[in-house]
């Protein structure tokens, strides 16, 4: 059979990681904030005609390349963010040999819920 993913989850496998995925989680919401507030700093010097070279450039681009070294992590382990803010996450998974996702949301202590690959948070079921 062809699946979609090369690497599929365990429930075990996946909660093993919630403690990484927590922290990584909580670094990119740190981060985001932090180039966001940079964005509209650079988007009133570039309205203002300023030049916008230095600190502010400097600390935004730290902040995106921060913000991708932690993205890669969980582009390199097949893992999904599906919402950052709520720090809702899918992990490629298999149930009666069909491909689903498990699905993880940061307030939560366990891996319980799944979900077919198309209809996502909304067709939540728990697992057995």
């Amino acid at each position: 059979m062809k699946y979609r993913f090369q690497k599929h989850y365990t429930r075990d496998e996946a909660e093993a990681l919630l403690p990484q995925l927590r922290a990584w989680l909580a670094e990119l919401n740190r981060l985001r904030v932090e180039v966001e507030r940079y964005d509209k700093r650079l988007g009133g010097l570039n309205t203002e005609g300023q030049d916008t070279g230095g600190e502010t450039v400097n600390n935004w681009i730290r902040g995106l390349a921060g913000m991708q070294k932690v993205l890669a992590e969980f582009q390199r382990r097949e893992i999904f963010i599906k919402d950052l803010s709520r720090g809702l996450v899918d992990f490629p998974a298999l149930i009666g040999g069909k491909e689903v996702f498990l699905c993880w949301e940061s307030d939560e202590d366990k891996v319980e819920f799944w979900h077919d690959l198309e209809t996502g948070y909304g067709g939540r079921e728990r697992l057995g």
